[in-house]
Formats: structure tokens, sequence, C-alpha cells
């Protein structure tokens, strides 16, 4: 397939390097290319299988990742981390610091209106680029697809290092206070079992009606789980 640039400079960028630069061209097909070639009789699979799997790698990459960074934080808070750095403003900020957009192969419709510098495009080609990178690597039994991924957005992860994510319950506290008028509290509805093995329920409240309840062998973390409950309730999570 001719491209606009050598593979080599892509590859040096990225830190890594194709055994079957296949995937990787493909991962650099935009769909409007494929359907202006299969115009002309000729076949070329566009990258959006490859984007499909690449959302998938890199949820499950950046997931691992902070499930190690941060093992006191509750599912909510990670989740909300995961989502502020598995996004299309992170991916396209990334692809343009690889000059992702000048590899990339467009239909001459699309050439015509700066496709190439669209965020979505360049998220979306991010992504199937990681695919890439993890099909090869997996091919010869590689794990090089996380050193990629972790690599590209070290800068990312090491801004939520210095600002760590909140917890279930200040986030709920947040959302709360930012309708001035309204009240969180919690209330401790039973303890179970021996003093060794107590169990506590916990429900917490805005403005007196129970938006969420948890149960947990500490208070603290029953109210977490309330907190992350009244979250998922009021669709933050």
């Amino acid at each position: 397939m001719a491209i606009g640039k050598d593979l080599g400079g892509l590859q040096e960028a990225l830190g890594y390097t194709f055994a079957d630069p296949t995937y990787l061209q493909t991962a650099l097909t935009h769909a409007s290319y494929s359907h202006e070639q299969k115009g002309k009789g000729k076949s070329y699979p566009s990258n959006e299988r490859l984007e499909f799997l690449g959302d998938a790698v890199l949820q499950l990459v950046i997931s691992d990742e902070l499930f190690r960074m941060y093992g006191h934080f509750a599912e909510g808070a990670l989740t909300k981390t995961r989502q502020t750095l598995v996004c299309e403003k992170t991916l396209s900020s990334i692809a343009a610091s690889i000059d992702l957009g000048a590899y990339l192969h467009v239909g001459h419709g699309e050439e015509m209106t700066d496709c190439r510098c669209r965020p979505k495009v360049l998220a979306d080609a991010m992504e199937a680029v990681f695919a890439a990178v993890y099909l090869d690597a997996r091919a010869t039994g590689s794990d090089a697809y996380r050193t990629v991924i972790l690599r590209l957005l070290h800068p990312m992860l090491t801004a939520c290092m210095d600002t760590p994510p909140a917890d279930a319950k200040t986030m709920l506290q947040q959302l709360v206070e930012k309708d001035g008028s309204s009240v969180l509290t919690y209330e401790v509805l039973r303890e179970d079992g021996p003093a060794h093995e107590r169990e506590y329920t916990v429900a917490c409240y805005v403005n007196n009606n129970e938006v969420g309840r948890g149960c947990a062998r500490t208070i603290k973390d029953a109210q977490m789980e309330a907190a992350t409950v009244a979250l998922r309730l009021f669709g933050v999570l």
C-alpha cells in the first residue's frame, strides 16, 4: 500500500517496530479511503475494526495500571480517572504529538476538509494503532503493547498521580454541593455480627431522601459503598 510517509518515523515515535507492517497500514486507513478504493475495484480494509479492539485494549491496560496505582480508591474514583484518560481529548492529543495525522490514508473528499486534523479522526486512529501494536506483539508472544500505551500516556498518568482521584464520598459531596440547597448525610442503620467480625449497614441521604445503601466491615467503607450506589443512581458512574 502506498503511504504518505515512511512508516519508520511513526514506528520510532511509537517506540515499537512491527513484525507485520500490515497491521499498522490497516490502522492508518480511514473509512473514506477504503470506500474510495473499493469503488476502484481495490480492497483496503478500514481501521474501524481495529478501533473497536483498540478501545478495549486501552481500557484494560489503563484499568490495570490505575488499579495498581490507587489500591485504596473505590471503584467510582478509578472509573472517573479512567474516563479522563481514555477519551477523545487525550487520544487526539497523543496522536498529534506523534504526528499521526500525516500518516493516515484518507479519501480525496475528506482530504479537502482537513480530516487529518480532526480530533475524532485522530482519536479513532490512535485506538486503531494501539490495536495494531497489540495484535502484532501478541503474534510474537510479547506484551510490548502495554509498554507502548503506558509510555505514550505517561504524562497524563503522572498528572493523575500528582492529583489523586476523588473517592466516591468526595464525588457525591461535590455533586450535592453544586445544588447549593441540598444536604448530604449518612446514617448507620444496623450493626451485625460479633465484635471482631462486625458488619455495618449505612444509608446516605440527600435532603432526608435515601439515595444509597452499603454494607461493609467498617463504617467508612459502608459509607463509601452507599455513596457509590448514589452516584450510580444519579448517573455519574
